[in-house]
């Protein structure tokens, strides 16, 4: 595991060379991201992933909020992390964050594969599967 960075309440740190994983943690449920700290977690995305394109596993089972508009297109309409990004892994441990994630993959990323988790094992697992195919097929 490479070094862990911090941002407000969330961590983030790239599993050897397999996932880049995300780690929230903020259980006010008024809790927004806005557009600057969206812009900070994508510097720290590149970072991780060093050039090299990358599973993404988001573990928001301690989440409690929501993210602005901007924020969320700015992530999901990043050139850049279009280019990094090869899957995504949500877990998740509540009904209602599977239902904003549903809503933000139709609304502003309908390309990028995902699937939903309550388990890091699966998780680690699709991430594994998806990018074994993705270099398969370069």
């Amino acid at each position: 595991m490479s070094n862990i960075i911090t941002i407000g309440h969330a961590k983030f740190w790239r599993e050897y060379n397999k996932s880049v994983f995300f780690q929230f943690s903020d259980d006010d449920a008024f809790h927004n991201l806005d557009l600057n700290t969206a812009k900070k977690y994508i510097d720290v995305m590149v970072k991780l992933c060093d050039g090299k394109p990358m599973p993404f596993i988001i573990d928001l089972r301690g989440f409690r909020g929501t993210f602005s508009t901007e924020a969320a297109s700015f992530i999901a309409k990043s050139p850049i992390l279009e280019k990094l990004r090869i899957s995504q892994a949500f877990i998740v441990n509540s009904i209602g964050t599977k239902l904003l994630i549903a809503s933000y993959k139709r609304l502003y990323d309908p390309i990028t594969p995902y699937h939903i988790f309550s388990d890091l094992g699966l998780a680690e697992q699709y991430c594994l599967e998806t990018k074994n195919e993705f270099h398969g097929s370069c």
